[in-house]
């Protein structure tokens, strides 16, 4: 009786006349084939666990891992997100699922199935403003437990021994070397600090008044601590801020020649100032030094009013920055 032996063939070989591909099963007759192994074949051996891969690789161990959070999306319903900044990058991990910021919000993210109970797991990843780096396993549910989630602000949360692999220093381009992270710490320690150590820079007209409380520094980056204080009993309704770098002195036949300067970030960026109320703003931008010719000029536009502010910054302003190292960043 002959003897017969199913081979499932690992890798590309030839066995008699037969070519087999990988994954192929095939049934041969007499003595079982031999494997050619790869050194008598001019190649280097490979690893013999199957977590590995061709060449010099290691594997990728679970301290390197960054945890998902589980998210459950329906297809009648919207899953909203709440992040602690505001989002920068979203990536889907099919199209199953569909997400978006809500409306004009930047830190709120939409997500809901694209493809009713869909069966395979996807997955979600998010990174936000101040650095901080988001991600989930996606699956269906007809009713999913939350629909609307509050992620917490993990960047500085004293607990180091528990703290989520959130919180690594993903850089932005327009910060340039600085990690947006510190950024954000930096900025929310100003603002706690709550120091005035600029006392000589602002502007007070109509019952309002707007104040350039401190100046920091910090590898190459600004931070300008403003203040606005409401001394009427009607809201402030914050349009926008315009800086910019102008010339001291123009001619009446000369050109205004202006740079108009952009925030990087605005911590505690407010639309309104109710009355009777303080609300203060620490705005970044690069760091810039100005001419004596020329001075900076920062403007506080109000929305369908005229109760507009400025105030000027010279140079000698600037270079007596406060060095950033001096605060206590928690």
């Amino acid at each position: 009786m002959k003897k017969y032996i199913v081979v499932f063939i690992l890798a590309v070989t030839t066995i008699g006349n037969i070519n087999a591909q990988i994954g192929d099963t095939i049934v041969v007759t007499g003595q079982p084939a031999t494997k050619e192994m790869p050194e008598e074949r001019g190649q280097s051996p490979k690893l013999a666990s199957g977590d590995y891969y061709e060449g010099l690789t290691r594997k990728i161990t679970f301290d390197r891992m960054i945890p998902p959070y589980g998210l459950e999306v329906t297809f009648d319903k919207t899953v909203h997100i709440i992040f602690p900044a505001a989002i920068r990058y979203v990536d889907l991990g099919s199209n199953n699922i569909i997400a978006g910021k809500a409306g004009a919000s930047e830190n709120i993210l939409r997500v809901k199935a694209a493809v009713r109970s869909f069966e395979t797991e996807t997955n979600l990843a998010v990174i936000t403003e101040e650095g901080s780096y988001y991600t989930y396993n996606v699956k269906y549910a007809d009713e999913p437990e939350k629909l609307n989630i509050e992620m917490k602000d993990f960047l500085h949360d004293g607990q180091a021994t528990n703290r989520p692999n959130n919180s690594l220093d993903i850089y932005l381009k327009e910060l340039g070397s600085e990690s947006p992270r510190i950024v954000y710490l930096i900025n929310r320690a100003i603002y706690k600090t709550d120091k005035r150590i600029v006392k000589h820079i602002g502007s007070r007209r109509f019952g309002i008044q707007y104040l350039l409380k401190g100046i920091y520094s910090n590898n190459n980056l600004l931070y300008l601590h403003t203040s606005i204080k409401n001394s009427s009993n009607v809201p402030f309704d914050v349009d926008f801020v315009r800086m910019k770098i102008i010339d001291k002195k123009v001619g009446k036949q000369t050109a205004i020649q202006e740079t108009v300067i952009y925030p990087l970030r605005a911590y505690n960026f407010i639309s309104t100032v109710s009355g009777k109320r303080t609300e203060r703003t620490v705005l970044t931008i690069d760091k810039i030094t100005i001419p004596n010719d020329k001075k900076l000029v920062i403007e506080l536009f109000e929305k369908n009013g005229g109760r507009n502010q400025s105030f000027t910054i010279e140079n000698e302003d600037l270079i007596r920055a406060e060095q950033i190292n001096e605060l206590k960043i928690k």
